[in-house]
């Protein structure tokens, strides 16, 4: 079955498949991706029904459609049953709402701003639905920003966290790469884990990702979909172009708050392409809801040789120099 673009791809499967797992509960159909193609594995009939019901879901998208979770998931439910639907609708509360009970229940390390800025970066975000923090490496803007998450997750202020990155190295081009989702996200998510894994007891992480309470997945998951009452991250946000950095913001929904981190100085995008990230702060510094938190050398909390390379690079070069001496 072919496939217009890898942004298909993305709307079919669903974030770390979850679509795909919820269209073999209700048919009985694997789904997978070679190619530029969407290969449909299990009994005829179940295979033309699962066909039918992708069809009308990329019908709506082609047609400039944006299409929200509940949406998406009754497109696929569509048809079935009613054993079979009352099936899948359990796992759909599962994945949507189930997990509303744990959230109040599990533990998080307790995290203290350790300078001036990052106590002003704390503050902002709990005053502001959209923040950009930005600045350089080491000084905490990743790791703070899914602390504040946490912590909203847990009271109650928000359903649902939300983290993504744009993975640049591969282009968003998952599909070519060996393995399945999961392995392929990892190296690219990894940072974002390893905060995650610092501040959420393992079990209950585990549990959370499980119910689709949180959520990592790379930039180009995000499109077509409504983010309401969620945390949502956006890393490594000097790495977007104009066009996904619009893409991001429109995706906030109701009762949401957003925060985007990025370090204008490690930019990855190709030559000549203008970092989205630099041009959302240029566009949306003075808007009333949307704070900025700016970060230098002197707020670095890595090991001290960390602010003393930053402080380096940012440096006149002096390579040149000693080369022609």
């Amino acid at each position: 079955m072919p496939l217009r673009s890898h942004d298909e791809a993305a709307l079919v499967l669903g974030p770390y498949d979850r679509f795909a797992k919820l269209l073999r509960q209700a048919l009985d159909v694997e789904l997978s991706t070679h190619s530029g193609n969407l290969r449909l594995k299990g009994i005829e009939d179940d295979i033309h029904e699962a066909r039918r019901r992708i069809d009308h879901l990329l019908g709506k998208s082609r047609k400039g459609r944006e299409l929200g979770v509940r949406e998406i998931e009754k497109i696929l439910l569509d048809g079935q049953s009613k054993s079979a639907r009352e099936a899948s609708q359990e796992a759909v509360l599962a994945m949507r709402s189930g997990a509303k009970r744990p959230v109040a229940r599990f533990r998080i390390r307790p995290v203290e701003p350790r300078n001036e800025n990052q106590r002003r970066y704390l503050d902002v975000i709990e005053k502001r639905p959209l923040v950009f923090g930005n600045g350089v490496a080491g000084t905490g803007k990743t790791y703070l920003a899914v602390s504040a998450a946490v912590h909203m997750l847990r009271s109650g202020e928000v359903r649902r966290l939300v983290i993504t990155r744009p993975v640049v190295e591969a282009g968003e081009h998952l599909g070519f790469l060996p393995g399945d989702l999961q392995a392929k996200l990892n190296p690219y998510m990894r940072p974002i884990y390893d905060a995650l894994h610092d501040l959420i007891e393992h079990d209950d992480l585990v549990r959370l990702e499980e119910a689709g309470v949180i959520e990592v997945a790379p930039l180009a998951y995000m499109r077509g979909r409504t983010l309401s009452n969620a945390f949502v991250i956006l890393d490594e946000a000097q790495n977007t172009t104009i066009g996904q950095m619009k893409m991001f913001l429109t995706r906030m929904g109701e009762g949401s708050r957003m925060v985007v981190t990025g370090d204008p100085s490690q930019n990855d995008l190709p030559p000549n392409t203008r970092s989205g990230l630099l041009d959302a702060v240029q566009r949306l510094r003075g808007f009333e809801g949307v704070g900025f938190v700016e970060f230098n050398a002197n707020d670095v909390v890595r090991h001290p040789l960390v602010a003393q390379i930053v402080r380096a690079y940012q440096a006149p070069s002096r390579v040149k120099e000693d080369a022609a001496e």
